[in-house]
């Protein structure tokens, strides 16, 4: 398989395997860790092998794309809205966990608001909504070669959708960055320095903000250093720390998973990093077997490479 989707198979396994511990307690975590797939526990009680939120919103973004053969923000807005009231792009057929911001966003459109306008950009609300859905943007302008201008442009008013705050827009901007590098063949640990070292055309407000990730080593950092809250600091540098201090797709989502809190988005994120980094050879086969209605998501991974791959 190829790195986008391995990166795109990657993030959807960690989200299923922290959707069932979502909001669960480190303490807890610790104590009597998860190593498998769970199903029917926790808050949602979906069934083995279901996506979350993160994932559907990712695969509204990568329809649109393959429908449209290009960025379209009303359709991406309007595949949210299917998701939301009819259940697209769910595994059970009904959307559950949506965030605040995502929901009000997702109504604001419904109710007129311009598309690029619909998110907040209140400092209350730097969730990672945008951050857990921006991985096509990645792989879009991965395959669409774009400038580091063009990259920035695109995802700034793709997590405008949801999440218009510039504190937001950067941490997705530092992912998209780093998952592009990884594409290049880049091993993690240069990515990472190329994301130190990159010059960030952000407020220096908003890169102060990621300092532990960007002037500081996020790798030194201990357990109880990290959070794994969904404010969106907390929850790039938790993903970063999970995939740069392990060594293979298992350990970093089990990892990211007994962090607890927002153990889905978490293990997402790194779990798409980390899906390029080993491959889906390495992603256990009994945690893929599980997976709900896998053939559709290997039938529309494959459909959205081909797609930006044949885009001139």
């Amino acid at each position: 398989m190829s790195k986008i989707f391995n990166s795109l198979i990657g993030h959807v396994v960690g989200d299923a395997m922290g959707t069932p511990v979502e909001f669960f307690m480190r303490k807890y975590l610790q104590e009597s860790k998860v190593t498998e797939m769970l199903g029917n526990i926790g808050q949602h009680k979906e069934p083995v092998g279901s996506w979350s939120d993160d994932t559907s919103m990712e695969l509204a973004t990568i329809d649109s794309i393959i429908t449209k053969n290009n960025i379209n923000y009303d359709d991406i807005m309007n595949n949210f809205i299917l998701w939301i009231e009819k259940g697209k792009y769910t595994p059970t057929n009904h959307a559950f966990g949506v965030g605040r911001c995502c929901l009000k966003a997702i109504y604001n459109y419904k109710k007129g608001t311009p598309a690029l306008e619909c998110g907040n950009i209140k400092t209350k609300h730097m969730s990672n909504g945008s951050l857990m859905r921006i991985l096509p943007i990645a792989l879009y302008s991965y395959a669409k070669r774009l400038s580091e201008s063009e990259i920035q442009e695109l995802t700034n008013n793709v997590s405008a959708l949801t999440h218009r705050h510039e504190s937001v827009q950067l941490a997705c901007f530092i992912y998209v960055m780093y998952v592009i590098d990884l594409l290049n063949d880049i091993d993690k640990d240069t990515a990472y320095m190329n994301m130190r070292k990159r010059k960030y055309n952000y407020s220096q407000e908003s890169i102060k903000l990621y300092s532990r990730l960007l002037k500081e080593d996020i790798r030194k950092l201990k357990i109880d250093d990290i959070n794994s809250s969904g404010y969106i600091v907390d929850t790039i540098e938790a993903s970063f720390w999970c995939l740069l201090t392990n060594d293979s797709y298992e350990k970093t989502i089990i990892e990211s998973i007994n962090l607890g809190q927002d153990t889905d988005t978490i293990a997402g994120i790194a779990g798409a990093m980390a899906g390029i980094v080993y491959g889906i050879d390495n992603i256990p086969k009994r945690w893929l077997d599980k997976l709900q209605s896998k053939d559709y998501l290997f039938k529309i991974f494959n459909k959205f490479e081909q797609a930006i791959i044949c885009i001139e």
